[in-house]
């Protein structure tokens, strides 16, 4: 195998599963530009999964019904879906065939986070991420930036759905107030960056804006979807950016997100991240300069500037310089077992508690997601909206290291002698793996010490 298709697999990929390499080993880089067209439907794995409007309006009845006996089975079924989602989420990632595309959508969903946290979206999480992120991933950047800003479940954990303006017709009755939180997170993570050159009075203007980007409630028609409503919308003209909005209702947000993705600091700030999530923590200038002029050129089209990522050699470079996130090494590790990990880590399967909140309970029932919850990273639970950081820093500490290598043990262990580690590092690292790990498995006492020296290697542990 070379090693320019073991960085295919790993680097670009989920981690090379048997058989990976020798499809990439030809052209490692037309392996990975093939899987750059446009998805035309949900991973087999996620199609059963219900839509965010009717996941909202099983939240909304939960929710509204005050007869706790009557309540427990609602808020039951709600965390068995939310369970269940994330479940099928990561065998999506397990088993796909397309993993640079799959990357790229955990990349997008972690960009335009949504979190656990506020129960309210919890269950409608990976239906989000559905509609808003997969459709999107390899097309133009304003159009995923529409997606996202006006779909329910975004609206609803940022509390968009009840902003109003001032001067607003509910404003003025002070049945609401305005809340900044959609506009600030549009402009210091969504789009231009925290050092983009805006300033607080352009978060408030662009809060103003969004006024009305609301949620269908029970007492309307469509529950669940997105609804504009006129009486919250705050009338008059804004000033964003030096720029001026004449009053026209909802298209004000419409012209101010295009205005937002095309914006010359928001295409420095998604060159820099995606350079930074897939080359190094510091990615190079070079590099990010590269892909700004790309996203410039194409007019954000995000194919193109994955493309262009693909084409830069020091996206290339042998040196391994990221560290692998908790979900990362899960999903590498299931990928490079072929399937024996589920197996490996099976237990009872425990039933839903109604005092554990959503990500807890997913994670006594799945085996990988009881892997993510120990390492700290379950699905849809990052701590803020700017989502799971993406530098080594923050996954490497001493007390997160100890629980990598228990964690490789605990698979070392559960598997035992069924699968052999030699195989397995040639199948899931090729030339990336050191003679030094190669000697360190190959002497391992067991089988099991064999497969948890090989989990627990630098050049697995990285990509």
């Amino acid at each position: 195998m070379t090693l320019q298709a073991a960085i295919a697999t790993n680097r670009f990929g989920l981690g090379a599963r048997p058989g990976d390499m020798a499809q990439a080993q030809s052209d490692p880089r037309g392996w990975l530009e093939a899987q750059l067209a446009p998805p035309t439907a949900l991973p087999p794995e996620l199609r059963e999964v219900e839509d965010s409007a009717t996941r909202l309006t099983a939240t909304y009845a939960a929710r509204k019904e005050k007869d706790e006996e009557a309540r427990k089975p609602l808020r039951d079924a709600l965390r068995n879906a939310y369970r269940g989602d994330v479940a099928r989420r990561t065998r999506a990632a397990i088993t796909s065939d397309v993993p640079l595309r799959e990357r790229l959508v955990h990349f997008w969903s972690n960009h335009f986070t949504i979190s656990t946290s506020r129960p309210i979206v919890a269950a409608a999480a990976v239906p989000y991420e559905n509609e808003a992120i997969r459709p999107h991933v390899l097309g133009p950047f304003a159009d995923l930036l529409l997606a996202v800003t006006r779909h329910p479940v975004m609206l609803a954990y940022l509390d968009n759905a009840v902003s109003a303006g001032p001067e607003s017709v509910a404003g003025i009755r002070r049945q609401r107030g305005l809340n900044e939180n959609l506009g600030r997170e549009l402009l210091e993570l969504h789009t231009m960056g925290v050092d983009g050159g805006y300033s607080q009075t352009d978060v408030r203007e662009l809060a103003r804006i969004l006024t009305g980007w609301s949620v269908a409630a029970e007492r309307d028609r469509d529950t669940g979807t997105f609804l504009f409503r006129a009486n919250l919308h705050e009338p008059g003209d804004k000033l964003l950016l030096g720029q001026r909005y004449n009053e026209d209702g909802m298209g004000e947000g419409l012209l101010a997100l295009q205005r937002l993705a095309r914006h010359p600091a928001t295409a420095r700030h998604v060159a820099t991240k995606l350079a930074r999530h897939f080359i190094a923590d510091e990615p190079p200038p070079a590099v990010v300069a590269a892909l700004e002029k790309s996203y410039r050129d194409s007019d954000g089209h995000l194919g193109e500037v994955t493309r262009t990522l693909l084409r830069q050699d020091a996206a290339w470079a042998p040196d391994a310089r990221k560290v692998k996130t908790p979900t990362e090494l899960v999903v590498s590790t299931a990928r490079a077992l072929a399937g024996a990990l589920a197996g490996a880590l099976a237990g009872d399967v425990h039933p839903v508690a109604t005092d554990a909140g959503p990500d807890q309970d997913a994670a006594r029932a799945d085996p990988a997601l009881r892997s993510l919850a120990l390492l700290g990273q379950m699905p849809f639970a990052a701590p803020s909206p700017a989502g799971w950081p993406d530098q080594a820093a923050d996954w490497v500490g001493p007390e997160a290291m100890v629980q990598r290598v228990d964690w490789a043990l605990t698979v070392g262990e559960k598997l035992g002698d069924r699968i052999d580690p030699r195989q397995v590092a040639e199948q899931a690292l090729g030339p990336q793996a050191s003679d030094a790990t190669r000697q360190a498995v190959a002497r391992a006492p067991s089988a099991a010490e064999g497969l948890a020296l090989l989990i627990s290697a630098p050049e697995f542990q990285r990509r």
